[in-house]
């Protein structure tokens, strides 16, 4: 054996000794499956009134139109706030037509006391538990208890974050109320000792909570629970309202019916551990909106859905709520845990990071449903968690009651919170929670203003994706939107515009800046968009440049008519390096993605129903991160196309990416890219999906509890709208839906869900590649099984198209199939200069899956690149000349083209349909760059003075100096530990060495005597 194998046993030895693996148990995690209630509609009154007053004016309306009784109803609710005033009802349509219910719902509207009519919408929590095991990584150290029996304190998420502190200081809860909206709560739980009061809000008789899932019960016994498994504030008061039924079933009516209560009663936390996609349900958002304004903090988990990014559940990626991202005992982000960023801001913007805690989310200890304690996982625990948290810091600083909001508990939670390394901040929001540096945080609060993010800095891998690539002449605008805090006041206006002060010392004036901000920031919060490009000045510039956007805002102080000007500053640090050459510059089309909401559009992959609706926007910072990632990495430059292909300079960029477009294409569109590509040598790439009007009915959304039938609007890609694209080409794609498992050379591939090519040019040098499939739409159609390997179909799937003028004539009659009409917007077309007298070239490949990080399967990131090497330098693999079999799939463009599905709702969002039946123009970016200024141009901040407390007092002062004690002796333990591990390792390593080289020594005295001996001989 020689020295390396030795060492490699000698490491394998000392890696398993430090792992430990151990069942854990049973796993619950959560997700929800949000619908539209048939024929139901809620109707929102711009006041509050009671039931008969609500009643008559909608009566009195539809009357005087001739609407008889019998065509609506006014449904009847039964819960408690029935006998309160309310500002909505649920009105039921009885007739069947559309128009009949289209001029019902007209009429309500057109009242001069109703502010909107929206559908009613369903919710139901998908909970699911499984069995799992985990190895935990550390030097084995004793443990005081096993697994399966009472966890010992230290791995209970209140002494992780260090309660007993707050509570031996008689820091309790004591005095703060806290609303728990979840599943209901046992009569006298023996680990509750505040419930103040317990209200039903469901169509269920009972108050108590389900057996089996008990989930509200195990909710509060995280923030309150005084027994057992111990909450964080055991004497906080429990107001609970049961708005899930046993079966997991909620209405948005229930949660608006609940929310009023809640505003009645003055509750100062409320804790909603749900989530959902529909950011779009405006009843329910501005319902939150009207919780916050009424100084009510709401705290919400961000969802279930990571490790995918742009996953964050509404109302938790408010900015208004703070949304709660879960950890587990290791402080490393759970998987679960949903990401960042919002989507709500695409095509036309970015998101928000949305997420702005994180803390412990994984095998929780809580309450059971009767008595006993058990353990959950999910951002439904976390939320808890920040929850119980929130009540304690504010028992302990009664005295600053009069200062706590949404704002500024946001902010005294996100200053005390803590990075976590090798983590950005669309994966841990600002931060673990530190309930301990918060409390301080809180004890010295004055209200101020802040933002999320503070700053931006390209050169910090925490704020990726913006650290990923840098900034050069040419590029498309950089958007960062930032979240405005305002502990000061409900509302505020922002004074004149945001200022732009460059760091001529560190090349800011390289930099154009624009902004955009609302006047009135209201409730607690607002936003302001920052766009950010390379000016002329900077085209051969690499470094880094620097400046600050500097925002003036006027408060209303607390308590009085006072008005208080804060200047709010945002620090930018921006990488910036010269133009990179065309053929390392990639263009994403983000302009032509569409998503759920607000339409119902398809899963890509159709084997995966439980997951039946495409909601994570496909961006590049979404669920096609990892892709953009590997292009990254071998040096491409990837830019964001957030408008038509009538407003970018083609000859800038060598290859247009079309992944997965659900949107129509305007006819400006079509001829501009027709002629970028023959005239200005611009590439386009397109990986389709599955389209197929039989399958898209067969696959309508079902929901059991409100009976209603959703129908896709297009498929898992418009392969009519593609189609039209793709006709002055001579390309056409078809309906067949193709699944199978297939290899490309050594690589292996699965379609999941995918298209065919039914038309190809004629150019012999193409290369057409196919593939042995199933007929995934025939088993949809039919309900049977997958296909046998025998009936297997072989069909183009691939395709290396070199475009030819002289084509572009033959290409020329019958522009597309079936539907746009002549749509003119009066778009200018840019005249490019091309730097290559050659056509562009065209690339398919009729599955998006297998780069779509959703439910990957089988990357293939390979062959994109190999589709990026034949597009941007004109090399074919050799691979792909291999398999080459075009002569063979000539025959293959007979087919007639997929036509679009009658009846869709596309023309309600999207954006190309919507522009022509608007009579809009549709326009291109456009930004205002701000005026460089000076310090000396700009108010400088004055600080709030006016603000008094009790902050001498010797109870505060005690409890700053036990709270200090306490983080230091942490911080000792840390660094201690620390230590005795550095030395640990030194020995091993040292052990390692002095093993090493004695088996060298050896070896060498064992050669050098055999060499003797045979010299000897």
């Amino acid at each position: 054996m020689n020295a390396l194998k030795i060492i490699i046993v000698i490491t394998t030895i000392l890696y398993l000794s430090k792992i430990e693996c151990s069942p854990e148990r049973r796993r619950h995690s959560d997700s929800f499956q949000i619908t539209t209630v048939p024929n139901e509609f809620i109707v929102q009154f711009y006041g509050k009134y009671f039931a008969d007053i609500r009643k008559n004016y909608l009566q009195t309306k539809l009357s005087s139109l001739n609407i008889s009784n019998w065509a609506w109803t006014v449904v009847t609710r039964q819960n408690f706030g029935t006998s309160f005033p309310s500002d909505f009802d649920i009105v039921r349509i009885v007739v069947e037509q559309a128009t009949s219910t289209a001029s019902i719902l007209q009429a309500i509207e057109s009242h001069p006391a109703v502010k909107a009519v929206v559908p009613q919408r369903s919710a139901r929590r998908l909970l699911t538990s499984y069995d799992n095991a985990t190895c935990t990584y550390h030097i084995r150290q004793p443990h005081g208890a096993v697994r399966n029996k009472k966890p010992s304190r230290a791995r209970q998420v209140t002494s992780k974050l260090h309660a007993d502190v707050l509570w031996n200081l008689g820091i309790t809860g004591k005095g703060i109320k806290v609303a728990i909206f979840d599943t209901g709560l046992t009569k006298n739980h023996p680990h509750f000792r505040n419930v103040k009061e317990r209200t039903n809000w469901t169509n269920e008789k009972s108050l108590d909570d389900g057996v089996g899932l008990s989930h509200g019960t195990f909710v509060a016994g995280v923030i309150a629970s005084s027994e057992e498994c111990l909450g964080f504030a055991p004497d906080a008061e429990l107001h609970i309202y049961k708005v899930f039924t046993k079966s997991q079933v909620s209405y948005t009516s229930w949660f608006l019916d609940a929310f009023n209560y809640a505003i009645y009663r003055k509750v100062n936390i409320l804790n909603l551990s749900i989530g959902g996609p529909d950011f779009m349900d405006s009843p329910f958002v501005e319902k939150v909106l009207e919780l916050s304004a009424n100084n009510i903090i709401m705290i919400s988990s961000a969802g279930n859905d990571g490790p995918l990014y742009g996953t964050l559940n509404n109302p938790g990626d408010q900015g208004d709520v703070i949304g709660v991202g879960g950890i587990n005992f290791e402080n490393k982000i759970a998987r679960f845990s949903s990401r960042g960023m919002t989507t709500w801001e695409l095509p036309f913007g970015y998101g928000r990071l949305g997420l702005d805690i994180v803390t412990y989310g994984s095998q929780v200890e809580g309450s059971d449903v009767h008595k006993g304690c058990r353990r959950l996982s999910g951002t439904s625990v976390s939320s808890p968690v920040v929850a119980g948290a929130a009540a304690l810091l504010l028992s302990g600083a009664m005295h600053k009651m009069h200062l706590i909001n949404p704002a500024s508990l946001k902010q005294i939670l996100i200053e005390g919170a803590e990075k976590l390394p090798n983590y950005n901040m669309f994966e841990q929001g600002q931060g673990k929670l530190c309930l301990l540096k918060s409390m301080q945080v809180l004890l010295s609060y004055k209200p101020k203003i802040s933002l999320i993010p503070a700053s931006l800095d390209f050169t910090s891998n925490y704020m990726w994706p913006y650290s990923s690539q840098p900034l050069y002449y040419g590029s498309s605008v950089v958007i960062v939107n930032v979240t405005i805090l305002n502990g000061i006041s409900l509302t505020s206006r922002i004074v004149d515009s945001p200022k732009w002060i460059p760091d001529i010392n560190n090349f800011g004036q390289y930099l154009n800046i624009s902004t955009a901000t609302p006047r009135i920031l209201w409730p607690w919060t607002g936003w302001m968009t920052v766009y950010i490009a390379i000016n002329k000045n900077g085209e051969n510039h690499e470094g880094i440049s620097k400046g600050n956007v500097s925002l003036l805002i006027e408060s209303i102080l607390l308590g009085t008519n006072e008005t208080h000007l804060s200047e709010v500053n945002f620090p930018l640090t921006i990488k910036v390096t010269p133009k990179p050459p065309r053929n390392k510059r990639v263009l994403w089309d983000q302009y032509h993605s569409l998503r759920y909401p607000p339409g119902y559009i398809p899963r890509d992959d159709l084997k995966i129903k439980t997951d039946p609706l495409d909601w994570r926007a496909d961006h590049i910072h979404t669920n096609f991160r990892d892709l953009y990632i590997h292009l990254r990495n071998v040096g491409y430059y990837i830019d964001v196309l957030r408008e038509p292909y009538t407003c970018f300079n083609a000859s800038e960029y060598g290859t247009l990416l079309i992944i997965d477009p659900e949107e129509e294409f305007f006819n400006e569109e079509i001829s501009t890219l027709e002629s970028y590509v023959y005239d200005n040598g611009l590439s386009v790439i397109v990986f389709a999906d599955w389209y197929n009007i039989t399958v898209m009915k067969k696959i309508r959304f079902f929901d059991e509890n409100t009976r209603q039938w959703w129908i896709p609007d297009t498929g898992g890609a418009n392969i009519p709208a593609v189609n039209d694209l793709l006709h002055p080409f001579g390309i056409a794609l078809g309906d067949f839906v193709g699944e199978g498992h297939f290899k490309l050379g050594d690589h292996s591939m699965y379609y999941a869900s995918g298209t065919t090519m039914i038309k190809i040019p004629h150019n012999p040098d193409d290369i057409v590649v196919g593939a042995n499939l199933n007929d995934q739409g025939a088993s949809i159609i039919t309900n049977s099984k997958a296909a046998t390997k025998e009936s297997k179909v072989f069909l183009p799937i691939l395709g290396l198209f070199q475009t030819k003028s002289e084509d572009r004539q033959r290409n020329k009659p019958d522009m597309a199939s079936n539907l746009i009409a002549e749509k003119t917007y009066g778009v200018k077309v840019k005249s490019n200069a091309s730097d290559s007298n050659s056509a562009g070239r065209i690339a398919i490949y009729g599955d998006s899956n297998c780069l779509d990080s959703t439910h990957l399967e089988k990357a293939c990131y390979w062959l994109l690149l190999t589709f990026l090497d034949f597009t941007m330098n004109s090399h074919i693999s050799g691979l792909l000349k291999t398999l080459n079999h075009k002569p063979d799939l000539k025959d293959k463009d007979q087919l007639d083209l997929p036509v679009r599905i009658p009846g869709s709702n596309l023309e309600k969002f999207s954006k190309v349909l919507n522009a022509k039946s608007n009579g809009l123009t549709q326009k291109c970016e456009h930004f205002e760059w701000l005026r460089a200024a000076s310090d000396a141009d700009y108010h400088k901040h004055v600080p709030v003075s006016t603000w008094t407390t009790s902050d001498t007092n010797e109870h505060q002062n005690n409890l700053i100096k036990e709270i200090a004690k306490t983080l230091d002796n942490q911080k000792y333990n840390n660094n201690t530990n620390l230590n005795i591990k550095t030395t640990i390792i030194f020995l091993i390593s040292l052990s390692l060495i002095i093993i090493v080289l004695f088996v060298i020594f050896v070896k060498k005295y064992y050669v050098s005597s055999n060499f003797g001996n045979k010299s000897i001989n």
